[in-house]
């Protein structure tokens, strides 16, 4: 009976410096991110074929279809991240152990949510082939990898941070420098640090998806076009994720509270799409009931809200956040990165 990999890798928040990673931002100044990884997760799982076909499940695609197994997939394959791993695995390291195989991909969140959704993804169906191939390469080495395939061989918009995220896990401060390095800092925040920011935050669903690419190449446009006000507050959002790294590590929770806040503010400066009518009642409505700050994660436009409260008040706002369209979503800090494993069919 044949063996099936199954891989994993979690989705993000990203605490401070979101934006700085993206060009041409990053390509002239270089950029800066505090992140951190929870327990909502990319799921993939491969199944080697005798036969030689390529049968693929997305459930964030909607796709269920099936290809000649081929050395190289279509470039307009419906499942466009399985069909770009599998391209660049081919060509970066040879045939592939079987002559067919089954892949089944979904995520804990809906794609475009704000969390990493994507790149997440990328990299945990690299990690399923990479096991698959006997090919263990490192976390960094996975995350750079997983963020040239998405945007330089399938030319996706977005940033950096996403990648080496799902790839190492746990609290990460990481710096894009302008020459293309990135350079990876693990936080070790002490667990009553991490369980007072557990008990203070709210993760808060809009109920709206929405495509980032529109609001990225906004942003890109300001950036290149020499928009003073948002270069400023990119800077300023850059720095930000410096100030957010001292405060986190010494667990000063209403520091992390003004940065976070003031953040946002600079933030809705960068596009206009960024904020809307829908993402403001719910910053009314958590604000009134006992919030002290917040900001949308990723992008913009919708997904998650991720706001800060007193644990006490905490059960107010989700109580006020219940009544609106949207759902609030419990979470847990993770401190793992992506893995594999291989388990022979049970079920």
């Amino acid at each position: 009976m044949p063996k099936l990999i199954r891989s994993k890798a979690p989705l993000r928040l990203g605490l401070a410096g979101g934006g700085s990673d993206v060009p041409p931002f990053v390509d002239r100044f270089g950029g800066a991110v505090l992140s951190v990884t929870i327990n909502l997760y990319g799921w993939c799982t491969l199944k080697p074929l005798s036969e030689p076909v390529v049968r693929i499940h997305s459930v964030d695609n909607a796709f269920d279809g099936s290809f000649p197994a081929a050395d190289m997939l279509p470039e307009d394959c419906p499942a466009r991240l399985i069909c770009g791993v599998h391209n660049r695995v081919v060509r970066d390291f040879g045939p592939l152990p079987s002559p067919g195989y089954e892949i089944w991909t979904a995520n804990d969140a809906p794609a475009g949510s704000g969390l990493g959704t994507s790149s997440t993804m990328v990299v945990t169906i690299l990690k399923a082939f990479l096991a698959w191939m006997r090919r263990p390469l490192g976390a960094l080495d996975i995350a750079r990898l997983a963020w040239e395939i998405e945007r330089i061989d399938l030319g996706l918009a977005g940033g950096k941070q996403d990648q080496w995220a799902a790839a190492c896990g746990g609290f990460n401060f990481m710096e894009f420098l302008p020459d293309g390095r990135v350079c990876v800092t693990p936080l070790r925040v002490s667990h009553r640090i991490v369980d007072e920011l557990e008990c203070s935050l709210v993760l808060y669903f809009t109920g709206r998806s929405r495509s980032s690419a529109a609001i990225i190449r906004e942003q890109q446009k300001n950036t290149a076009s020499g928009n003073e006000v948002a270069i400023n507050a990119m800077h300023r959002i850059r720095e930000s994720s410096f100030a957010m790294r001292d405060v986190l590590c010494r667990g000063d929770i209403p520091g992390f509270a003004r940065i976070l806040g003031e953040a946002w503010e600079d933030k809705k400066k960068m596009a206009g799409a960024i904020t809307n009518p829908m993402i403001q009642e719910a910053f009314d409505v958590a604000l009134k009931a006992g919030a002290v700050a917040g900001k949308v994660s990723g992008a913009g436009g919708g997904g998650f809200i991720m706001l800060i409260a007193p644990p006490v008040r905490k059960p107010a706002v989700i109580e006020a956040l219940s009544r609106l369209g949207g759902r609030v979503v419990p979470f847990e800090f993770t401190r793992r990165g992506v893995r594999a494993w291989t388990v022979r069919e049970s079920l």
